[in-house]
C-alpha cells in the first residue's frame, strides 16, 4: 500500500532542475500546438516516442526501463495515444539533458517524444522527464519527482498523468487506486473479500479475510477512505476504513439496508437507504453528529443514491412508476422528477465528477448495458452491452469507467472492466480472482 502521508514526491520544473538549462533554450518559436482534444466523438490516438528510461548509474537499467514501460502502459491504455514500437527508432540512447534530433522522431511520425532519467539521492528514487513536441521542436513540459524506491511503478503513474494533462488539458487518472470485491471459490459459495489495487491492476491487495460477507465499497471523493457494508451473521453493518492506517469504525447497524453509503463532494455526509416493511427509503447521515435525516418517504424501492459533483443533489433509482428508474432530488429531498425516459429498467446511477454525465446500468430484455445521460435525462448514449454488466464508478477525470461483467456458465464469473467516454475504448483489468463492484479513488496526493 502507498500511504500518501508517507509518501513524498516533490516536483520541480524543469528549467530549474536540468543540468545546463540555459545551453538548451532553443530559437524563440512561435508557442507549441500539440494537443488532443478529447470532447470529439471519434478521436485519432496521438503517436508519441517512449524511448526506455536511461539510469544515472546508481540504479538498476531495470528499474528505469520498469518506469518507462508504465508510462507507455498507462498511455496506450487510456486510447488516446499510440507508443511507437521501439525498433522503429532512429535516435537512441537519448537523456532529459539535450535537445533530441527531431528529424529522426518526425521520421519514425512521432508527434509527441517524452524522455526520462532514474537515480537515487539521499535514499530516495529520483525521476526527470521532459516531454517534446517534435514538429515544432518546443518542450512541452520537464519535471523531477523524488520517492521511496518501492514505489517505481508510482512514479511511472505520476509521469504518465503529467504527459496525459499537457497534451489533453485534462487531468489524468493513472495515479489512483480501484478498491473492489475479490470473489473467489465455487459460485454457490463464493468468498467475497475487500481488496484494492492500481487502477492498472497491479500491486493487489486484500483488505478483508473473508470471514464476512462485503458488498459495495464507496471510495471517498476528498479522502483515501473507504465505506462499505458487511454482514456479520445477519446483522449488516456500515463501516468506515482508513486505507493510510488501516482503522476500522462502524456506522452503525441498520437492519434491511440494501445499499452501502455513498459519500458527499466533501466526505462529511453518507447517502443510503434502508429497507422497511418491504420497501425502502433514502438518508443522509451527518458523520460527525451521526444524525440521520429521511429523503425520501414512499411505498417503493428507493435506493442506489450517489451525491453530485457540487453536493447540491442526489441521484438514485427508484420503481415508484412499477419499474426502476432513475430519479434527481436536491440534496434536502425536496423537487424529486424523474430523468430516464427509454425502454427498459435503469439502475445503480454514479453521478460524473465533473457534474456533466449520469453513468447508470440499463436492462432491456436479456442485455445490460453501460451508459451515460446528462442530469436532465438527454442525450442518453449507451457505451457498452454485455450479459450481465453492471456497477459502474467513475474515474477522477470523469472520462473513464470502470464496471464489471459476469461470464455465463458455472465456472464464470465477475471481470473488471474499463470503457472511456467514446464506447471504443473497452479494455479488461486483469485481477487475481473474479472481481465485482468497483470503486475509483480520487487521484492520490
Amino acid at each position: 500500500m502507498i500511504g500518501t502521508k508517507r509518501l513524498i514526491i516533490l516536483r520541480i520544473a524543469a528549467a530549474i532542475i536540468l543540468a545546463g538549462a540555459a545551453a538548451l533554450v532553443l530559437p524563440p518559436r512561435a508557442r507549441a500546438a500539440l494537443e488532443l482534444d478529447i470532447t470529439q466523438g471519434t478521436i485519432q490516438p496521438l503517436p508519441i516516442a517512449i524511448p526506455d528510461f536511461a539510469s544515472d548509474g546508481s540504479v538498476d537499467p531495470k528499474v528505469a526501463r520498469e518506469i518507462s514501460e508504465v508510462v507507455a502502459s498507462d498511455l496506450r491504455a487510456s486510447g488516446l495515444f499510440i507508443p511507437i514500437d521501439q525498433a522503429a527508432f532512429i535516435e537512441r540512447d537519448i537523456g532529459p539533458d539535450r535537445v533530441p534530433n527531431f528529424e529522426d522522431w518526425r521520421v519514425v511520425n512521432a508527434q509527441a517524444l517524452a524522455v526520462g532519467r532514474i537515480g537515487s539521492a539521499d535514499g530516495k528514487l529520483r525521476a526527470e522527464f521532459r516531454l517534446w513536441d517534435v514538429y515544432s521542436g518546443q518542450q512541452l513540459a520537464g519535471e523531477q519527482f523524488f520517492t521511496r524506491p518501492k514505489d517505481t511503478r508510482r512514479i511511472g503513474h505520476v509521469i504518465a498523468d503529467a504527459i496525459y494533462e499537457r497534451i489533453t488539458g485534462e487531468k489524468g487518472y493513472f495515479d489512483t487506486r480501484i478498491v473492489f470485491v475479490d470473489e473467489s471459490g465455487p459460485k454457490d459459495k463464493r468468498m467475497k473479500r475487500l481488496a484494492i489495487m492500481d487502477q492498472d491492476g497491479f500491486n493487489v491487495r486484500l483488505l478483508t479475510t473473508g470471514q464476512d460477507l462485503v458488498l459495495t465499497p464507496r471510495f471517498s471523493p476528498s479522502t483515501q477512505e473507504i465505506t462499505y457494508m458487511s454482514f456479520a451473521g445477519e446483522a449488516p453493518k456500515v463501516y468506515l476504513l482508513n486505507i493510510e492506517t488501516g482503522q476500522k469504525e462502524s456506522v452503525g447497524a441498520f437492519p434491511g439496508m440494501t445499499f452501502a453509503p455513498r459519500f458527499s463532494p466533501d466526505g462529511q455526509r453518507i447517502v443510503m437507504s434502508f429497507e422497511r416493511g418491504g420497501n425502502s427509503n433514502i438518508f443522509a447521515m451527518d458523520l460527525r453528529s451521526r444524525q440521520t435525516a429521511q429523503l425520501t418517504n414512499t411505498n417503493a424501492i428507493d435506493t442506489s443514491p450517489c451525491y453530485s459533483a457540487d453536493g447540491t443533489e442526489i441521484v438514485f433509482e427508484s420503481d415508484r412508476e412499477g419499474s426502476q428508474q432513475i430519479y434527481v432530488m436536491d440534496a434536502d429531498g425536496r423537487n424529486q422528477r424523474r430523468i430516464s425516459s427509454g425502454q427498459g429498467s435503469y439502475s445503480t446511477p454514479v453521478w460524473s465528477p465533473r457534474g456533466d454525465l449520469i453513468a447508470f446500468t440499463k436492462r432491456v430484455g436479456g442485455h445490460f448495458l453501460i451508459g451515460v445521460m446528462k442530469p436532465d435525462g438527454s442525450s442518453e448514449r449507451i457505451l457498452t452491452e454485455g450479459f450481465h454488466n453492471e456497477g459502474p464508478t467513475w474515474a477522477p477525470n470523469g472520462r473513464v469507467l470502470m464496471f464489471f461483467r459476469e461470464s455465463p456458465g458455472s465456472g464464470g464469473g465477475p471481470r473488471l472492466y474499463t470503457i472511456d467516454l467514446t464506447g471504443y475504448n473497452e479494455r479488461q483489468v486483469a485481477t487475481p480472482a473474479f472481481g465485482s463492484d468497483p470503486a475509483w479513488s480520487p487521484l492520490i496526493n
